[in-house]
């Protein structure tokens, strides 16, 4: 037995070795595919970044009221929302908390951009599905920390690889529950469809996703509480918000800063699933 055991041993598949030729050919034959990609996703960055501190913080939280009041119609989460502004402003984060909207916010529209039409597909077809669902196993359980290796060289320091690390880990959430709310539309719904003579397309866009949208919504929600937790993360590789705070509290062991940040990140969290949560998506999407 011990000597089965040493062969076991000595053979050691190159697991390691395999993932890091992968990684050198993905820099040596896509170096340009993922310097465009990185200007691009930089651009989406800086835009967001634009929208949220080129006006003044007290025109933002305006802006924020007047969303909220249009969206609830009562005068509770509107006064929320103001108090809660206006004490990230008052605490001196509203410069870090805008950059960490501005990676959820970018990590969101690319997870839902992309997440959406793959659990669509999933939900159509059975064997794809089958593939797909390890992989999304892998993505959710991986630690952070391997893959952040490879997105560092290939992105360097910065908001991108932090981005990219974030949308790796969230884009499982809506992919499987935009998949779980199409598969759940009610036969007799599809079949009324197919008999009125819908075509697949008519089919998906009128029947399939207006049922699987408190799904989606929900999904979308997933995928900020998601991105919100690769906040600390992110910051490891040079990505700027709450997380850097936090993590200067946690090198420093300085317990008053890091109270302090790690509250502004779950107001954050707070307000953004108010701001998203609907009467109808609280109705199926729980």
């Amino acid at each position: 037995m011990d000597k089965i055991l040493d062969w076991i041993t000595d053979e050691k598949i190159p697991i390691g070795k395999w993932a890091k030729i992968g990684v050198d050919w993905l820099i040596d034959h896509g170096g340009f595919f993922f310097d465009w990609l990185s200007a691009v996703l930089q651009v989406i960055i800086d835009a967001l970044l634009w929208c949220l501190q080129a006006p003044h913080p007290l025109v933002i939280v305006a802006a924020a009221v007047i969303l909220g009041w249009w969206l609830k119609r009562n005068f509770m989460f509107p006064f929320l929302v103001a108090l809660s502004l206006l004490l990230i402003i008052n605490q001196g984060y509203w410069k870090e908390t805008t950059e960490t909207l501005s990676l959820v916010i970018a990590a969101s529209i690319v997870c839902m951009v992309f997440g959406v039409p793959i659990g669509v597909a999933a939900a159509h077809r059975p064997r794809f599905s089958a593939f797909i669902r390890p992989i999304l196993d892998l993505m959710q359980t991986i630690p952070t920390f391997v893959y952040l290796i490879p997105a560092l060289i290939l992105f360097g320091l910065g908001m991108v690889p932090g981005l990219i690390a974030t949308v790796i880990f969230a884009i499982p959430a809506p992919i499987r529950l935009t998949e779980l709310g199409v598969k759940s539309t009610p036969t007799q719904l599809t079949e009324a469809g197919l008999a009125f003579g819908a075509t697949p397309n008519q089919l998906l866009w009128k029947v399939e996703l207006p049922w699987a949208l408190p799904n989606i919504m929900a999904g979308l929600t997933q995928t900020i509480m998601l991105s919100l937790s690769m906040v600390v993360i992110a910051a490891l590789v040079g990505a700027p918000g709450l997380g850097v705070p936090v993590l200067r509290a946690l090198n420093t062991v300085n317990i008053a800063k890091g109270f302090e940040a790690g509250a502004m990140i779950v107001i954050v969290a707070i307000l953004l699933d108010r701001f998203l949560r609907s009467d109808q998506t609280r109705e199926r999407g729980e």
